[in-house]
């Protein structure tokens, strides 16, 4: 059987690695374990539910690019799945499609084995929305490398440099129930890269959540999607994301205030945002105007200064809003707004 490898720059020890499997390796097995459709996501990963919510994570960081497209999968309502090592990146759609029918993880994992002649190759975990989790950790995924179940989650990692991470990782999942859930995830990947994680370093990093019940709108699955493909700190980049993510979550809360015309949930809403990010002028500016709608001008004008003397488009926008019921204020408050120096 013909084969091809795509381009992978390889250094030192790896070359001779990778030496090693073409020796060893060829024709149709080969074909499954290094081909263009399956690249090295060599990691180490987390999946998970939480106890109180019903919400489902996968969690992974990587020295290799883009890690969360090719390692983490879910779906609300199904489960969530991390396939990793020399991926078989099928498992991820192929092991969620098998859950829906009705298949335990267990189930789903060995069927999904039972048909790659790659499988001691590949690392994988499979959990479902009851907390139900089966691991895969193959013979021949490169060392360091485990993995460790325990009550609602696994903890799993390839090509570590010591066989510390994942037990890390598994008491970092287990002392940290009292952070929010997407909080508490982070908190394990950072205890994987604490005593060693990947041996090659670190450059991607990627959290997924699901929730337990399918969504109601198909379009807000997931409920939370971050991914750094590319950085010297991936994890602390995830962590930044994160924090912005939820200060975000509290301005669609005020956009969806303004909606209904409560403006005062608006202005509660987006001074939480403001508050979160005091330096951004995004939400500062969605603060001003929720003030203003409240008649407190005189807590607006400072802002809506601070605001424009940095960029004047966002004056320019406030003069917009009066007509589309956004700024509800006089045409005289709105002057005083707009002449602002």
């Amino acid at each position: 059987m013909r084969f091809y490898i795509e381009k992978v720059n390889l250094t030192g020890n790896m070359k001779k690695i990778f030496a090693l499997i073409l020796l060893l390796h060829s024709g149709n097995l080969f074909s499954q374990l290094y081909i263009k459709n399956e690249p090295l996501a060599h990691t180490f990963s987390v999946v998970a539910k939480d106890s109180l919510t019903g919400d489902l994570a996968v969690a992974v960081q990587s020295h290799w690019f883009s890690v969360g497209t090719t390692v983490s999968w879910g779906e609300s309502g199904v489960g969530v799945v991390a396939t990793q090592s020399l991926v078989n990146k099928s498992f991820g759609l192929r092991g969620l499609a098998l859950l829906k029918e009705g298949k335990s993880p267990k189930e789903a994992l060995e069927t999904l084995l039972s048909e790659d002649e790659g499988k001691d190759y590949r690392q994988v975990s499979i959990m479902d929305v009851h907390g139900n989790v089966a691991t895969h950790t193959g013979a021949k995924c490169i060392q360091k490398a485990g993995h460790q179940i325990g009550k609602n989650y696994s903890v799993q990692a390839n090509m570590m440099l010591n066989d510390k991470v994942w037990g890390a990782m598994s008491e970092a999942f287990e002392k940290n129930s009292n952070l929010p859930f997407a909080e508490r995830i982070i908190e394990v990947l950072k205890a994987g890269q604490s005593v060693g994680g990947d041996i090659r370093g670190k450059q991607s990093a990627a959290l997924l959540i699901v929730k337990n019940k399918p969504m109601e709108n198909p379009w807000d699955d997931p409920l939370i999607d971050l991914r750094v493909d590319d950085h010297l700190q991936p994890i602390d980049e995830l962590e930044r994301l994160l924090k912005v993510f939820r200060a975000y979550e509290h301005m669609n809360n005020g956009d969806l205030a303004i909606e209904v015309n409560d403006m005062k949930k608006a202005l509660e809403e987006y001074g939480a945002a403001e508050k979160m990010f005091p330096e951004n002028l995004e939400m500062k500016y969605w603060k001003a105007i929720a003030l203003a709608n409240n008649g407190r001008m005189d807590d607006a004008l400072p802002l809506f200064r601070y605001i424009f003397q940095r960029d004047s488009n966002w004056r320019t926008l406030t003069e917009r809003l009066p007509e589309v019921e956004i700024l509800l204020i006089s045409e005289k408050d709105l002057k005083k707004i707009i002449n602002l120096k």
